[in-house]
């Protein structure tokens, strides 16, 4: 009986240690700078994202996002859909995903700390996140 118990017992953790753990669909380090290119600002932005829906296709992995940039400006008004693009990946491979935007501000855009903010969808899976990060105009 005791040796019965200890197999069951065995078994069990064997299972619950083998499960594979869901990461949890998150964008993470953004980054975000502006330089003066004269008569405009170019403004360069990075993300990354993890815990997409993966989808096998042969020997590759396919991942599919989709995102879109809202601006908010020092004065508290915001530009929604800024930037928009899709990012489609296949590796693999694939544990995160960069995400990258450029795009300009006139110049005579007003000085001071803006915020952008990235709307992430998986394709995949229908998740939605989001991540913000801040990046300032002076001169």
């Amino acid at each position: 009986m005791k040796g019965t118990f200890i197999i069951i017992l065995l078994t069990l953790f064997t299972f619950s240690c083998s499960k594979k753990e869901e990461i949890k669909f998150e964008a993470f380090s953004p980054e975000a700078f502006a330089f003066d290119i004269g008569e405009n600002w170019e403004v360069n932005a990075t993300v990354n994202v993890r815990g997409f829906k993966k989808i096998k296709s042969g020997d590759d992995n396919s991942v599919s996002l989709r995102y879109e940039i809202d601006l908010v400006h020092p004065a508290g008004d915001s530009t929604k859909k800024i930037f928009s693009d899709s990012r489609e990946v296949k590796e693999k491979e694939i544990d995160d995903v960069q995400l990258e935007a450029q795009f300009e501000l006139d110049v005579s855009s007003a000085q001071g700390k803006y915020k952008l903010i990235f709307n992430i969808k998986d394709n995949n899976s229908g998740k939605s996140t989001s991540s913000e990060v801040e990046f300032e105009l002076k001169d």
